[in-house]
């Protein structure tokens, strides 16, 4: 199987590592497109060398040209959209030099096959682990093409009994009249005639009984595949929902679910069309035991039911409730703000389009909840499901729905047993469907994950965090109750959640040495990252007392600041982030003076960072000096980059000075920000009065970070130099305290 195959059968923890790989320098978009092409070529040699390169360019452009034009039979607009988008991109990038695009390529077939390898022998076995997940797919393929090729067999083998019973009838009616006509045929010859025309009954009559028993298997078939589709894949894609809303790796094979479900259904009804052909053949000639007059009521409820089944439990909800302004916070819905819903019908038949008119409702059939909010769904809570334009699917979309809290008596937050964040709210969708010529209504229903609806955004964090626990701990979406007895979550699951927050906003997730630090402040140093230890839901989002502040409140501050003001700096690595005062100063402690690193403060709750250098003293000892945290309110005058390059430690009667040299572990301060640092102006022309300084009376300033520490605290050697001059001074210093220790005594 292809490799990139392979890789979309691999469990979550892995795709995560195959979607950092690409960004918008080399889009998945062509991965996924052209993955074929793209790994039948040696792109190791193509990177060597610059022609070769220059036509693999080319090729790869054609390529995108190809499948413009499918895209365009299909009268796709949005993938023609993207597709000329990402052809234009990649000509402004790799153009003037196409050996950067192989090296890309080169580059990611590797890592990706890494990622392959990792997963093969991540658990005892080996391969078994990738090949099972490929497997089970390809069983599931086979089994709808299994089902599809007994379809087409019967469908021939009802053509053909029709073609021998209208060729029976036609001999049995000619003999009929040739016995009425005695002068016609001699008597052998009407004995001859005869025989014939029994042995095509018989054989009419084992065509029938091989006909329905075909048909009672292709059933057999077709009730274990739908059996799969409703019992396994159907849950399993609900829980890669749950994992992708939760910032897990995106969940994409939707439309390979409705495939499945669209084949089963074509199917179902060809057979129902088998069956009403048969009633037409049995209407025109039947006999005594005749098997289609016994099978043909029990074939027909039995293809009904399955089909039933299958298209009761084919409506989806496709994308959860979120706010537009707030996309990458799905369920956490706020009173008055519009947010968008999307579902699916998973079969989809042009029969269907247009037929299904789908309800959007609110806690229904909730139980009463004492003290819990009742709200009120404003907007348009009808659509009708229509085929899209962009891939074909049968959907509706609400985009314009509103909560509006029910005004009750009294004070319910005195009664309610939650606090608002923790309430678990649902939104439900009903439809009916009439299926034609057999007069049966099939109700439809789907629900969403629970909803979290907040009446201040300010409330989005907390609520959030709910979201995520709801999720991590469990797939049942009508325990609305959760959050009365919240279970405890183990290490192992909060740590890979965690991870996500950071790479579904940015293009890193966290470390193991990041985790580390989470561990043990979440577990304790005891418990020595126990992936199996247990965390509470309280130590999780809740304050031990007044003065602290919950441990994901601390998270959502720093995911803020990273978002708004250190995303660059976060997603090329220079921000160590999160690590003890102990491990920093392990790492420190043996490398050159000036050495420094960031880490989050752990004492803001809005979000903060700052960074640690070492010095060392006449003796030699390492000396840790931390600067005072920079909030999103200092980041938002002055970036961190310009931060680090022009500040200062001054003390009384020195000249200040930058103590910053090297980034850790060993990175020129320059080379590891440089690219951050502001452009210099150009030099303004003499005649450009407007702009010039000296006219407009102001003179040029610049903001810059400074540190004031005490005399006593300012070491001689505390300037940062090389380890040379380090020891030229110490030796230097030494003997002069030496010579004056020698003159006291005299």
């Amino acid at each position: 199987m292809a490799q990139w195959n392979q890789l979309q059968m691999l469990d979550c923890k892995y795709l995560e590592q195959v979607d950092q790989l690409y960004d918008d320098s080399f889009p998945m978009d062509i991965r996924q497109y052209l993955s074929k092409w793209i790994e039948s070529i040696d792109w190791d040699t193509v990177a060597l060398q610059d022609s070769l390169a220059t036509v693999r360019f080319h090729d790869l452009l054609a390529q995108l040209d190809d499948q413009h034009s499918r895209f365009a039979l299909e009268n796709n607009f949005l993938l023609q959209h993207n597709i000329r988008k990402i052809k234009r991109n990649l000509q402004d990038r790799f153009q003037e030099d196409p050996v950067h695009m192989a090296m890309i390529i080169s580059r990611n077939l590797k890592e990706e096959q890494k990622i392959l390898d990792g997963a093969k022998s991540a658990e005892p076995g080996g391969e078994s682990t990738v090949s099972a997940m490929v497997v089970e797919k390809q069983k599931l393929d086979n089994k709808v093409k299994e089902m599809k090729d007994r379809v087409q067999v019967a469908d021939q083998n009802i053509k053909n009994l029709e073609d021998l019973q209208d060729d029976y009838d036609f001999k049995f009616n000619t003999l009929k009249n040739r016995e009425n006509e005695m002068n016609i045929m001699t008597h052998k010859e009407l004995e001859k005639e005869k025989l014939m025309v029994s042995r095509m009954c018989l054989e009419l009559k084992t065509k029938r009984q091989d006909m329905v028993t075909q048909l009672m298997d292709l059933l057999n078939v077709t009730q274990a595949l739908v059996s799969d589709l409703i019992s396994e894949e159907l849950p399993e894609w609900k829980q890669r929902q749950q994992i992708a809303c939760i910032g897990g790796p995106p969940n994409a094979c939707v439309d390979q679910l409705q495939n499945w479900f669209t084949a089963v259904a074509e199917s179902l009804q060809q057979v129902r069309q088998h069956l009403k052909k048969l009633q037409e053949l049995e209407q025109k000639f039947t006999y005594d035991n005749d098997p289609i007059t016994h099978k043909k009521t029990f074939l027909e409820s039995r293809a009904l039911e399955l089909l039933k089944n299958l298209l009761s439990n084919s409506l989806v909800v496709e994308r959860q409730p979120c706010m537009p302004t707030h996309p990458q916070r799905p369920m956490v819905l706020k009173t008055g703000v519009q947010f968008t819903v999307k579902l699916r019908f998973l079969v989809k038949l042009q029969e269907f389009n247009y037929q299904l008119k789908v309800k959007a409702m609110f806690d229904k059939d909730v139980t009463e909840k004492k003290g819990f909010r009742k709200f009120n769904i404003l907007g348009t809570n009808t659509k009708v499901m229509n085929m899209e334009e962009s891939n074909g699917s049968l959907a509706a979309e609400f985009r314009h729905l509103q909560l509006k809290e029910q005004k009750v008596a009294g004070n319910r937050t005195n009664e309610g047993p939650l606090i608002v964040t923790e309430e678990l709210h649902s939104l439900s969708f009903e439809s009916e469907l009439q299926l034609n010529q057999s007069g049966l209504d099939i109700k439809l229903e789907a629900m969403s994950l629970p909803v979290v609806v907040i009446s201040n955004v300010c409330q989005l964090p907390s609520g959030w965090a709910s979201i995520l626990w709801y999720n991590m701990l469990t797939s049942e979406p009508r325990n609305l109750k959760f959050f009365l007895s919240p279970p405890p979550a183990k290490w192992s699951q909060l740590s890979e959640v965690l991870s996500w927050q950071f790479s579904s906003v940015t293009k890193r997730g966290l470390n193991q040495e990041q985790l580390n630090m989470l561990a043990d402040k979440l577990l304790g140093a005891k418990a020595k990252r126990n992936p199996e230890g247990q965390i509470p839901w309280t130590k999780f989002c809740k304050s031990a007392n007044e003065k602290a502040f919950p441990f994901w409140l601390w998270i959502e501050g720093i995911l803020d600041v990273i978002k708004r003001h250190l995303l660059s700096l976060w997603n090329d690595g220079s921000i160590m982030g999160f690590i003890s005062k102990e491990r920093e100063k392990a790492l420190l402690s043996d490398k050159c003076p000036g050495t420094f690193l960031l880490r989050f403060s752990e004492s803001s709750k809005e979000g903060a960072i700052t960074f640690t250098w070492i010095e060392y003293d006449i003796c030699n000892k390492p000396l840790f000096h931390s600067v005072e945290p920079y909030t999103k309110k200092e980041l938002s005058a002055v970036s961190l980059p310009d931060i680090i390059r022009t500040y200062k430690v001054m003390a009384a009667e020195n000249i200040p000075e930058n103590p910053l040299r090297f980034l850790y572990p060993n990175i020129p301060k320059d080379k590891a920000f440089g690219k951050y640092y502001p452009k210099p102006t150009e030099t303004q022309e003499p005649m450009d009065v407007e702009n010039n300084p000296e006219r407009s009376g102001y003179m040029k300033t610049e903001l810059i970070s400074v540190s004031e520490v005490h005399p006593s605290r300012l070491q001689d050697n505390m300037l940062p130099m090389s380890p040379d001059d380090y020891r030229a001074l110490s030796q230097f210093v030494s003997r002069d305290i030496d010579a004056v220790m020698s003159a006291d005594l005299e």
